[in-house]
């Protein structure tokens, strides 16, 4: 009785997950079969063969220690249906998103009780589950499909007659299909009231059954905007959809019939503005505020299973810290992809879909694994210290092809492209930083202190290439793993409204004084 009643209030709980709850989380997508495995055993995963690794939900179980630790507080986890089975010449469906039985589990994967459990451990940590979901296509090994191995939609009539996509031609981009002739993806005829019917029953069904708190929905831009209200009414939680196209304004009328986007755009920019020191941070500012003005929340990435990692283009590691910090200070939802902590540099898949087990998930002495933790930690704290920090836009200042300052009180992160192999430095003058007179500030990712001019402004100069994302001292907690020996020696304590009040009225000279009384340990 009490594990029927505690059923029943993990539903009532997941399906509270609002748009406005998921904005406060960070999510960190992962490949179900290249995560973790069940007896966190470490098989050989050679992505080149594009074959199942081993990769489960009891997997990824034994692994949450590993995702919160880095500050994350949902995941985003493959398709969980079953997949077409043995070899393409595309190799297996390890990947999740060639559905074959919309009603059945994806046995390589686990168990209905396993992706229960799941679902189960997360929301006892207080983290919430998006699944990625494919509505478009189905997928057989031969051609023509043999419809009959579909369930449910089992009969040709449920699919469009068989196309192939002309890109300038949006119908085509809906309705012919994805995919070649050698796995053919038959596309869903979402026109028909009966299958729309039938998918709709399927999501309520699937959302239901496993406590599911989101959705990040596949392929969005290759079924009629039409369908999805219905779609996202019948999930009853918070759905990402998949638009991949370079203009936001493309984007944004699919934010009228889902909750949010993967936002696309702004990815293209930060990718080009970063790659080297000769990107152009102004493309990725006026790409940033031309979005602003179209959806107001999308999923902000770096990095995904579709594209490149980053690092395979460059290994200048102050521009990929630059690149992943845009993620976590920015108007979206971050996400991160499973191995960037790691420092994973495949290219195209399906070499950016590696194994996170030969990693041996080691945190120690990780540089990259430290600078998401503190991202994390410090979008947290800011959140806390301003109610409005996640719903206001950010402002950006200080606009060139070589810096960047984005301003969303009471953070300010300063970010650069000049990289750490360029003699060149970086300078960011923010006159409207919105800060206090002579205010104490921490750049969080290096301890190192700043302090706002007479007026809250900030003007910093840097030659390390380094991006740096400024918090007042007083948003630092004692408790937390931000600057603890800031925190510690009482800078971020409620008695630094009376030192800024006293010691620091009359200008800087004095708050250089009173550092240099405080022992400082970094």
């Amino acid at each position: 009785m009490l594990r029927l009643l505690a059923a029943s209030l993990l539903v009532t709980y997941t399906l509270a997950a609002t748009a406005a709850e998921w904005r406060n989380r960070t999510i960190y997508q992962l490949i179900t079969d290249r995560f973790a495995t069940t007896d966190n055993s470490g098989p050989r995963c050679w992505t080149e063969e594009r074959q199942y690794c081993g990769g489960t939900w009891k997997g990824i179980i034994s692994k949450l220690d590993y995702i919160q630790d880095l500050g994350f507080d949902a995941i985003w986890i493959s398709p969980v249906v079953a997949n077409v089975e043995g070899d393409t010449v595309y190799g297996q469906a390890y990947h999740g998103y060639w559905t074959q039985d919309f009603y059945s589990l994806n046995p390589h994967f686990g168990t209905a009780d396993d992706l229960k459990a799941l679902s189960a451990a997360l929301h006892d940590r207080g983290m919430y589950l998006m699944v990625d979901v494919v509505a478009n296509h189905m997928v057989s090994r031969s051609n023509p499909p043999d419809y009959s191995l579909f369930s449910p939609f089992s009969n040709e009539s449920d699919f469009h007659p068989e196309c192939y996509i002309d890109w300038t031609n949006q119908t085509d981009v809906e309705q012919c299909r994805l995919g070649d002739r050698n796995v053919p993806l038959a596309d869903l005829n979402t026109e028909d009231e009966d299958v729309a019917s039938r998918l709709n029953a399927w999501i309520k069904d699937l959302v239901g059954e496993y406590g599911i708190d989101g959705l990040r929905i596949d392929a969005a831009r290759h079924i009629r905007k039409g369908f999805w209200p219905g779609f996202v009414e019948a999930a009853g939680v918070f759905t990402l959809g998949e638009v991949w196209h370079p203009d936001p304004n493309f984007l944004a009328p699919y934010t009228k019939v889902m909750d949010s986007v993967l936002d696309f755009p702004n990815r293209i920019t930060l990718t080009d503005a970063f790659r080297n020191d000769h990107g152009d941070l102004a493309a990725l500012a006026a790409s940033m505020r031309k979005s602003q003005g179209l959806y107001e929340m999308a999923g902000a990435f770096l990095e995904c299973h579709d594209e490149p990692r980053f690092p395979s283009g460059t290994q200048d590691e102050a521009l990929i810290k630059n690149a992943m910090a845009w993620v976590f200070v920015q108007d979206g939802i971050p996400i991160l992809y499973y191995g960037q902590e790691q420092g994973y540099t495949g290219g195209a898949d399906p070499a950016n879909r590696e194994a996170l087990w030969y990693s041996g998930y080691v945190v120690e002495d990780k540089p990259l694994v430290n600078h998401v933790r503190t991202l994390n930690a410090a979008r947290r704290l800011a959140t806390a210290a301003n109610s409005s920090f996640l719903t206001s836009p950010a402002k950006l200042y200080a606009v060139s092809e070589s810096t960047l300052a984005i301003s969303k009180p009471p953070l300010l992160a300063l970010l650069t492209n000049v990289g750490s192999w360029s003699s060149a430095s970086a300078t960011w003058d923010v006159p409207d930083a919105s800060y206090e007179a002579n205010e104490i500030l921490v750049d969080v990712l290096s301890c190192s202190m700043v302090i706002a001019d007479s007026s809250g402004g900030v003007l910093v100069h840097a030659s390390s290439g380094v991006p740096q994302v400024l918090l007042p001292a007083s948003a630092l907690s004692a408790s937390g793993n931000v600057c603890p020996h800031l925190a510690a020696q009482g800078l971020a304590s409620s008695t630094l409204g009376g030192i800024r009040a006293n010691a620091l009225a009359n200008g800087p000279s004095n708050a250089q004084g009173l550092f240099a009384q405080m022992s400082f340990k970094f």
